[in-house]
């Protein structure tokens, strides 16, 4: 019975391609998902390898945005008992400049920071290893790493400028040094070295540092010294050189896990879609061989053979196209790596890793999706009576639908009604409640979808009208085995379900955007920068003294804390909030009390806080501060939950990373707007990452990270949905060899080769609108369900973009036609009387 599968299987090389692919395709994604991540966490974790060498000790602050350590606890590490020498170190943003200063040299994403440089005498890190020039000796020399000074075309000698976004202008430096960065070269990183006092001066408010190195006394060893520096410090993170750097890996190990997670998502959704062709491609198998399997029957094959044969040849698909799709996810991730780096996203390179978890889980994933989606068909194979099956035709026209069809009812009203329950909520519990629900309308359409698809079939059918009899025909095949039909349509369903849920939530989110720009902003224009960056501190000082015609310049800035256990996000302005922008106040007024803060609606309800309270929140360095509440507004993304006094912004903040996420910018009434314009943007011009913008192009900027966002979603989605095209690829080649004697015939009565090849097209056409209609329904509902959990993110417009879903309709329609083009080929090609005569 095992060679009888194999040797089926390379009887039908065609139809082993086509299901072998819908393994290798969802098995790649996987694996490739697999080696991208892989692959940048051993390279980061090279890059971390040289971090911290030398250094027995390092004190720094318990959390990334707070004040780092005080300079007095600086000095009094310096006299601890144990400790050799200390070497504070300081770092924060920086934008290089090309030498004109008309341009940021681009890093891609990488990181650009500067920080300061230690003499050998004084420092504790070993030394960088300087290629070319020395180290900064004088203020406004810096020495560059080898990546950055490469990036920026400079060399030892030549002049650029720098600007610090924490900072005022821009000014210009020497470059004195080109170092090493070992592992971090090629990835985009610009490191600019200053020396010690300029660093300081840049980085710090003159009583912080952002950690501190320590050498250990002779005699005292690393773990010894930190635990005694940790008891007397418990308000700091105090290690040693090897958690320095897991700590370092660690990040970067959760940010690439989500990544990770993100992309097996999408693999998953491929490897389920493929399931269904899988499954309809062997239950196909079984029909048109049930005469064979008969006969294996009646020669003495037993029930438990022929069952096995079906799975044998299954495991071997599965086997073969788990270990292709092991090598094309290699390649993908190989793929992926160059496109990122041609866009210069800044990642670090490094050499392909493949980890034996990687191949193990390609192969079991892929065997036991082929095999699960095979038991089946292989399990009515094996119930085959040898009699009957002679006698029968090759189409099978297979058990009632009633049963399912009623389970399929019973789900789809328990799923409706889950998803209107969670849509009436907001927050983690309701999206839970309408993601349980989606499932069950999922379950419904796959259970209810051959009773649903003779109907709805036989409407679309007045597409094929104006074809006449060979209209008629294709309508009559597409409904003749709904089951069939169901399952072809069902792998292009739930892509485009995805596609539409996701279509939705994106003109849903640039609407609600949109929408509270327009009721917000009072302002008429907005000057913004680069994510991580801002608008840096000195544009804002330049608009106020260089721009006639402003009334009011108010930046809004991030601060972090916590209240509680819990992390807050909050803003702070560094000006009044009333005439640049449009709060609705429930209670006090948008001007923040000294020490104090105004919060949104929600914080203030979920916390029990009313105008006048005294609330308690913790720096990040864990020191405590009281803020009296001077206001409860309406929820706004604009703001977030809190806004608190520029002082408490101050005390929170590390100099460092004090910059604006945006500035509002209001003219006097009667100012020229476009001459204003053209002074904020001449006074802006040294800053060269300001952007100035109207409304208009403030949403326009919104809209285009979504737009970004939404361009990754439908490209990890065009996966699925390539799949489900294979898919009726593979049903439809199937069906010309199942039909093959019903095809001569029509020959040999005299239908043309053409007609023959409009109605295998037509066939396909009508299952993909199907599939697409019932899909585009279903993302449509559970999109408006997800997107009413999310009113208190701020997306509380619903937009559904009606001209992308009928595009994606009619191109549904055109890729059936598209993907019927070979079957419909090989079936005009079938001899009239050769199909007759094959029993």
């Amino acid at each position: 019975m095992r060679r009888v599968a194999l040797r089926n299987l390379a009887a039908h090389k065609v139809r082993l391609a086509l299901t072998l692919l819908s393994v290798v395709l969802g098995t790649a994604f996987i694996s490739g998902s697999f080696v991208f991540t892989d692959t940048l966490q051993r390279t980061f974790d090279g890059i971390f390898e040289g971090q911290a060498q030398g250094v027995d000790v390092r004190v720094g602050p318990s959390a990334r945005q707070a004040q780092g350590v005080p300079t007095n606890i600086v000095d009094a590490l310096a006299k601890t008992p144990g400790v050799a020498r200390v070497a504070p170190a300081v770092n924060g943003p920086v934008v290089l400049l090309e030498p004109d200063g008309k341009k940021a040299v681009q890093t891609g994403g990488a990181p650009s920071f500067g920080l300061s440089y230690l003499p050998p005498d004084k420092a504790v890190e070993d030394p960088e290893k300087f290629v070319a020039g020395a180290p900064p000796t004088q203020p406004n020399e810096i020495a560059l790493n080898v990546g950055g000074a490469e990036k920026a075309g400079l060399k030892v000698g030549d002049k650029t400028k720098v600007l610090i976004p924490s900072r005022g202008n821009p000014f210009e430096v020497t470059l004195s040094g080109i170092y090493e960065m070992p592992g971090a070269e090629g990835g985009g990183v610009v490191a600019v070295m200053f020396t010690e006092p300029q660093g300081r001066k840049l980085f710090t408010d003159g009583t912080h540092v952002a950690y501190a190195d320590i050498a250990a006394a002779p005699g005292v060893s690393a773990d010894e010294l930190r635990d005694q520096l940790a008891a007397g410090l418990p308000n700091f993170k105090v290690q040693n050189s090897d958690e320095v750097r897991e700590d370092m890996k660690k990040e970067v190990s959760e940010a690439l896990t989500f990544i990770n997670y993100f992309l097996l998502a999408f693999g998953a959704i491929a490897l389920i879609v493929g399931t269904f062709i899988i499954y309809n491609t062997f239950s196909m198998i079984v029909a048109q061989r049930l005469r064979e399997l008969a006969l294996l029957r009646a020669i003495g094959a037993s029930r438990q053979q022929v069952g096995r044969s079906v799975v044998s040849e299954a495991i071997v698909i599965g086997l073969i196209g788990s270990a292709l799709g092991l090598a094309a996810g290699i390649g993908l991730a190989y793929g992926l790596s160059a496109l990122l780096n041609a866009f210069d996203l800044g990642l670090p390179t490094g050499s392909l890793t493949v980890l034996p978890r990687t191949a193990i889980v390609a192969l079991l994933v892929g065997l036991i999706v082929t095999v699960a989606s095979a038991y089946a068909p292989a399990r009515r194979a094996a119930k085959v009576p040898p009699v009957e099956a002679m006698r029968s035709e090759f189409a099978s026209t297979g058990d009632s639908l009633r049963l399912r069809t009623i389970i399929g009812a019973v789900m789809a009203v328990a799923g409706g009604v889950l998803v209107y329950v969670g849509a009436q909520g907001t927050g983690k519990g309701s999206a839970v409640t309408v993601g349980v629900g989606a499932l069950g309308l999922i379950l419904a359409v796959l259970l209810a979808a051959p009773a649903l698809s003779r109907p709805m079939v036989l409407v679309l059918g007045v597409l094929t009208r104006p074809f006449g009899a060979i209209g008629q025909m294709a309508r009559n095949n597409a409904t003749r085995n709904p089951r069939r039909t169901a399952a072809t349509a069902f792998a292009l369903t739930l892509g485009l379900m995805l596609v539409s849920a996701i279509g939705i939530l994106g003109a849903s989110a640039k609407t609600s955007v949109a929408v509270l720009i327009d009721k917000g902003v009072k302002a008429e224009y907005v000057l913004a920068g680069p994510q991580m960056i801002g608008a840096p501190i000195g544009a804002v000082d330049a608009v106020r003294t260089d721009v006639p015609g402003i009334s009011d310049v108010t930046g809004i800035r991030l601060v972090t804390f916590k209240v509680g256990d819990e992390q807050i996000g909050a803003t702070s302005p560094d000006g009044p909030i009333d005439p640049v922008m449009d709060v609705d106040m429930i209670s006090g007024t948008t001007t923040i009390p000294v020490g104090g803060a105004i919060v949104d609606e929600t914080e203030a309800s979920d916390r029990g806080w009313k105008l006048g309270d005294k609330v308690t929140i913790t720096s990040l360095d864990n020191r405590q501060l009281e803020l009296t509440i001077g206001g409860v507004y309406a929820d706004t993304p604009l703001l977030g939950p809190m806004v608190v006094d520029p002082g408490i912004y101050e005390q929170l903040m590390p100099q460092s990373l004090r910059t604006n996420v945006y500035v509002l910018v209001k003219a006097v009434p009667g100012t020229d707007l476009t001459a204003m314009r053209a002074n904020l943007e001449k006074a802006t011009e040294p800053f060269v990452v300001v952007q100035v913008q109207d409304h208009e192009q403030f949403k326009g900027a919104q809209g285009k990270q979504i737009n970004t966002l939404l361009a990754i979603l439908y490209g990890l989605l065009a996966l699925a949905v390539v799949i489900a095209v294979l898919g009726i690829i593979n049903t439809l080649a199937l069906s010309v060899v199942e039909r093959r004697r019903e095809i001569g015939m029509l020959r040999a009565v005299g239908t043309q080769r053409a007609q023959v090849r409009r109605t295998i097209y037509l066939e396909s056409m009508l299952i993909a609108i199907f599939g697409a209609i019932v899909g585009l329904v279903l993302g449509i509902a559970l999109g408006v369900g997800f997107l009413r959990t999310l009113r208190d993110m701020g997306i509380d417009q619903i937009t559904i973009p009606w001209s992308q879903l009928v595009f994606v309709l009619v191109a549904s329609g055109v890729v059936g036609v598209l993907a019927a083009v070979w079957p419909g080929v090989r079936a005009a090609r079938t001899p009239p009387l050769a199909a007759i005569a094959d029993l």
